[in-house]
């Protein structure tokens, strides 16, 4: 492969907040902690030295969960021992537990996530980094997860949802899984990622398992660690907030303050704090806590309550049972992590920004955030149409219409730009007005409203002209459109639909090797490869 590199604001896909981030917009200044750069990240080293983690807790849980594990790479094993260490430090990335991965930016997440620590060990060789994903084994919006394509074709895990993701036994998958399996084809990757995926869904109990399983043969050789929240060990290290924030509400005071003030900047806000931002967690449901107006504690729609007494006890005895939401959660995993970076998506930046005061209270080191690297990936046919057409890829970002119009004016052996004729009769309409103003001045208005509307005919003139010479560019227009759904499927971008099977069974393991060489998380570029 190679790669080209365009800026994020010449995509036209990503949000003015995220734009203003990458832009280190001053505005931004007050929910942002040090800046994603080299020099941010030595502040942010020294600074996280001085907040403890309960490193032995961290051990024993990634040890437990990988119990299962017969053949675990030395890399991952390594980075498990080397957390111990008070000179290491991880970098994290999140996402649900999509099936099969789900879609490309899944891969595109934690591959950033590996070469960041790359990146961070050459320049501070004295310290380790370790790639975490954080599996988010307690989410239970399974429509979200549930679902991947491959080729354009929709593969879907059937089955009624259950609590937490983490907990569902994937027992019911064979079928799901055959049919993926059917649309890699036949070949040796094609073979290797068949059985990878036998082995996670079809032999693990459930879908963290799976995940885990499924991530750890893409990764395990870069030492990826894979961690799941869901454990009453880790789980106990956070009951002392836990227990803190449900009874006083300080997130909810925090971060509503934090996004009206964000909000006041200009800046739009991705996620919203309630009064209590925990759920009731069990193996059939997870729901979320509300007080009552006497004062109690109910779990909605269970008939379950609790008093203020009986809450503490339970968050005491049965910390696993507390399951917090998307503004708690960055909480508990920079409480149980020697964690120095976040890596995550658009959104995800976004949602964290609202969350810098709240880490202040309960004097929680507020990671820096970086925003995953973002790619289209193309094929030696795509490459051949964009380049035999005297496109660039950079081009393709543009409005499709707009960018047909542009290929045939260039194209064209007419002249399809009506701007000299214009010109010419706006010489004439100054020459209308003067002599208007001069026998009545209120009919310098009746002026510009004639020229306003001859404009607008002409205008639409004009695309007549090009659309009538489309006809002798059908060829090429077809291509435009053809590249187009390639590149972004339903108008979207292609890493945000198309899984990442056919694009392994084409390269296997250099598909990984690819991405590694080329993302550089700290430039902050879109990445083109080809």
């Amino acid at each position: 492969m190679k790669a080209s590199y365009i800026n994020y604001s010449d995509t036209n896909s990503f949000s003015e907040t995220l734009l203003a981030y990458i832009a280190k917009d001053k505005k931004l200044a007050p929910f942002v902690g040090n800046n994603p750069d080299l020099s941010g990240f030595e502040k942010q080293i020294n600074q996280k030295k001085g907040q403890k983690t309960d490193r032995a807790v961290l051990v024993d849980a990634l040890i437990d969960q990988y119990k299962s594990f017969e053949h675990l790479s030395p890399q991952v094993q390594n980075n498990i021992n080397l957390l111990k260490e008070e000179n290491t430090f991880t970098v994290t990335t999140g996402h649900q537990l999509n099936i099969f991965t789900g879609p490309l930016y899944f891969i595109f997440k934690i591959v950033s996530t590996i070469k960041l620590c790359m990146q961070l060990k050459e320049k501070f060789p004295d310290h380790n980094f370790v790639p975490v994903y954080w599996m988010a084994t307690e989410d239970h919006d399974f429509a979200e997860i549930n679902h991947t394509q491959l080729q354009g074709e929709l593969i879907k895990w059937d089955t009624p949802a259950q609590a937490a993701t983490g907990r569902m036994e994937t027992f019911s998958m064979a079928r799901t899984v055959k049919k993926y399996q059917r649309l890699l084809g036949l070949s040796h990757n094609s073979d290797r990622l068949a059985k990878l995926v036998e082995e996670a869904y079809l032999h693990q109990k459930n879908l963290a398992d799976a995940t885990r399983c499924l991530v750890n043969g893409l990764f395990g050789k870069y030492g990826l660690v894979t961690i799941d929240p869901d454990h009453r060990g880790l789980k106990t290290l956070f009951a002392p907030y836990i227990k803190e924030d449900i009874l006083n509400r300080y997130s909810y005071q925090n971060i509503v303050r934090t996004t009206q003030a964000l909000e006041q900047a200009g800046f739009e806000a991705q996620a919203h704090a309630r009064e209590i931002n925990f759920f009731y967690l069990t193996d059939t449901y997870r729901e979320r806590i509300v007080q009552t107006p006497n004062g109690d504690f109910e779990v909605l729609h269970h008939n379950k309550f609790f008093s203020k007494e009986e809450l503490v006890r339970e968050i005491e005895n049965h910390p696993e049972r507390f399951s917090p939401n998307v503004v708690m959660r960055p909480l508990y995993q920079e409480i149980i992590l020697p964690n120095i970076c976040y890596i995550g998506g658009g959104a995800e930046i976004i949602y964290w920004l609202q969350l810098k005061s709240n880490f202040e209270h309960y004097q929680v080191d507020f990671p820096i955030l970086l925003p995953r690297n973002s790619a289209i990936v193309s094929n030696e046919h795509l490459d051949y149409k964009v380049f035999r057409l005297n496109l660039t890829f950079k081009s393709l970002f543009r409005d499709t219409n707009e960018l047909k119009r542009e290929y045939v004016r260039i194209h064209s052996k007419h002249r399809l730009n009506l701007n000299d004729e214009w010109l010419e009769m706006e010489a004439i309409f100054e020459r209308i007005k003067d002599r208007a103003a001069k026998i009545d001045p209120t009919l310098r208005p009746s002026t510009e409203a004639v020229k306003a509307r001859l404009h607008k005919a002409i205008n639409n003139l004009e695309k007549k002209f090009i659309k009538a010479d489309k006809q002798n560019f059908e060829d090429a227009i077809s291509q435009i459109d053809h590249m187009k759904e390639k590149f972004f499927p339903n108008g979207q971008l292609q890493e945000r639909v198309e899984n990442f099977g056919l694009l392994y069974v084409k390269y296997g393991d250099e598909l990984i090797n690819d991405l590694l060489k080329f993302f550089n998380p700290l430039d902050m570029k879109f990445t083109i490869l080809y």
